[in-house]
């Protein structure tokens, strides 16, 4: 997936630009652990073995899925691009073109994503979600060999490996919202590089840039990081709705005394505003949701997933 989207951006640049583009693959820490992202350092164990070639010379910039890129500012890197947003949904690929109504009682569910798995769990609460790693192809794998009945990926990576066609149902985002910038690429270089941040700029798209400006700027403001089940989306071009939602059980509430379901708690807000202000609309929506106790259950996710990583030492 990482070679199809960073061929997708040199595509881009050489058409925009005349300049032809080399491949240049590396491997990160996230890439050959199959731990959970929780356990490694979350998804910018994705990113930083880009940054450091990059920051040594090795490569111009570098491309990343949106939706790992941390959101704090990289010492002597520049986000010097981002290109127009493939789909930002959420796929279903379900054993024998199941949807997810038609899932039996228990279903076994794979995702690696908090995000998902807590709003799956609104959606049904009967089904299972069990974590699982791995590229998008032994994900799928695990689907078809009954290991699980089925698992949910991002649409827009499904269809940058061509396997669009085993999906049995797509997710609208007013009924599971997206991870933040899902969908999107990052292109980074060099802040020295001012030459080729003003190329590479040829391939950004405004409306997108704006939108996931919100987006991770709601992000930000929550002080919330992977192990977190934080969804924001904003749509719209010149004006932005922006939707922001932290799904979660109640912090102190025992999930294994059958009341689990009483305990789930959601924050869920939505905001329009310029999109020239998009940081802003950001800002306010995520401070409308912290006053709606967003810190608490972020905070619930972070004990969660630090007892569970306890219990895998």
């Amino acid at each position: 997936m990482a070679v199809s989207q960073s061929g997708e951006v040199a595509r881009l640049i050489t058409e925009r630009t005349g300049r032809e583009v080399e491949l240049v693959p590396i491997t990160s820490h996230g890439d050959v652990n199959m731990a959970q992202l929780t356990q490694i350092g979350g998804t910018g164990v994705f990113v930083s073995a880009l940054r450091e070639s990059l920051l040594r010379g090795e490569v111009d910039f570098a491309v990343h899925s949106l939706k790992d890129l941390p959101t704090g500012d990289a010492e002597g890197i520049t986000l010097a691009a981002i290109p127009r947003r493939d789909d930002p949904r959420d796929a279903l690929v379900g054993a024998n073109g199941a949807k997810f109504a038609d899932l039996p009682p228990g279903a076994r569910i794979g995702t690696g994503s908090p995000r998902r798995a807590s709003q799956l769990q609104l959606l049904r609460s009967d089904i299972e979600c069990v974590p699982i790693r791995g590229n998008a192809n032994t994900r799928l794998g695990k689907v078809a060999s009954g290991e699980l009945d089925a698992v949910v990926l991002a649409h827009a990576g499904l269809a940058r490996i061509g396997r669009t066609d085993e999906v049995t149902e797509v997710f609208e985002p007013d009924d599971m919202v997206p991870a933040p910038g899902q969908g999107a690429l990052a292109v980074e270089c060099r802040t020295s590089d001012t030459e080729l941040a003003e190329l590479l700029a040829a391939v950004d798209h405004a409306p997108t840039r704006a939108a996931v400006t919100a987006e991770r700027t709601l992000l930000a403001a929550l002080e919330a990081g992977c192990s977190a089940p934080v969804g924001a989306y904003a749509a719209g071009t010149g004006q932005l709705r922006l939707q922001g939602i932290v799904a979660g059980h109640a912090p102190g509430v025992d999930e294994t005394a059958g009341n689990a379901d009483a305990s789930r708690v959601v924050v869920r807000e939505f905001a329009e505003g310029d999109a020239a202000d998009a940081a802003a609309l950001g800002r306010d929506l995520a401070a409308r949701m912290l006053a709606r106790g967003a810190a608490r259950l972020i905070s619930a996710a972070d004990a969660a997933k630090s007892n569970k990583d306890d219990a895998h030492d």
